[in-house]
């Protein structure tokens, strides 16, 4: 997601606010936000779910309802989502 400069913390902040109760959402394993050391406006929220109708589910959630229209007015370029699935992994 690509953010006016001016509405980098405030997304920040958002997602601060929000982590516990996104990552509480059924399904979610796994949260995070990750930001572009080369574009220090463009952020990442990376997220595990255990099968799409969860990822579903969140998307049409009360929470998704609150945190959406707030972040989405503070972009400036349009957002971009892929699902994607593991193919190799080393822990």
């Amino acid at each position: 997601m690509s953010f006016k400069s001016e509405h980098c913390d405030d997304f920040i902040a958002l997602f601060d606010h929000y982590k516990s109760h996104i990552r509480s959402a059924q399904g979610c394993t796994y949260l995070s936000m990750w930001r572009c050391k080369d574009e220090p406006n463009v952020f990442f929220t990376y997220s595990h779910w255990n099968q799409s109708e969860d990822l579903e589910a969140y998307r049409t959630s009360a929470i998704f309802a609150e945190v959406w229209p707030l972040t989405k007015r503070m972009f400036d370029a349009a957002p971009a989502a892929w699902t994607n699935e593991v193919l190799f992994e080393l822990v």
